[in-house]
């Protein structure tokens, strides 16, 4: 029996959706790589005024470039993350990829990102607390496991911190 989503799932391309559809019911949008077009952005911003759109890209710098033009276009949009290292098969990267166990608990731990945030951490927070600068990879990984965040480096971790309007001594809690 398949799983329902109630709502939008914005992917990467075909074989994303011919994946996802056997196990997931939901309605799927497909960006077809970095070039996602006019009509496609439109389509989100229509729909996003009353239906759930997640974007669930692969774990690389063009799935990344997705997101942040879907999240500069699109309101009320949230992401889930798969871990790289679940989404390698053949020396490809992506949906397709990785294996449905991974992909539903990506589809259940969806994060939204406030676009009115706070900023309340700052990058010299991020040194302080050991997430950025020499040898700061394993503890940037347990941050970012815990908030369900996908592979960051400084830069995208504060700013993804700061749009979840967490605060310097929630994060000390998790390291």
């Amino acid at each position: 029996m398949k799983n329902h989503f109630d709502g939008i799932i914005v992917v990467e391309g075909k074989t994303d959706v011919a994946l996802l559809s056997t196990y997931i019911d939901a309605e799927y949008v497909i960006s077809n790589g970095s070039a996602i077009s006019d009509e496609v952005l439109d389509y989100l911003k229509f729909r996003s005024t009353n239906t759930k759109i997640v974007v669930l890209t692969d774990p690389d710098s063009p799935g990344k470039r997705i997101r942040d033009i879907i999240e500069q276009n699109v309101n009320n949009v949230s992401h889930c993350f798969i871990e790289k290292k679940y989404a390698i098969k053949n020396h490809k990267v992506g949906v397709a990829e990785c294996d449905i166990d991974h992909l539903l608990e990506a589809l259940n731990n969806v994060v939204t990102f406030s676009k009115s945030n706070k900023n309340t951490i700052t990058m010299s927070d991020l040194f302080e607390l050991g997430l950025v600068g020499p040898n700061s990879e394993i503890l940037r990984e347990k941050v970012t496991k815990h908030y369900h965040l996908g592979f960051v480096n400084g830069k995208t971790l504060l700013k993804r911190l700061n749009g979840l309007n967490l605060n310097k001594k929630e994060i000390k809690k998790v390291l």
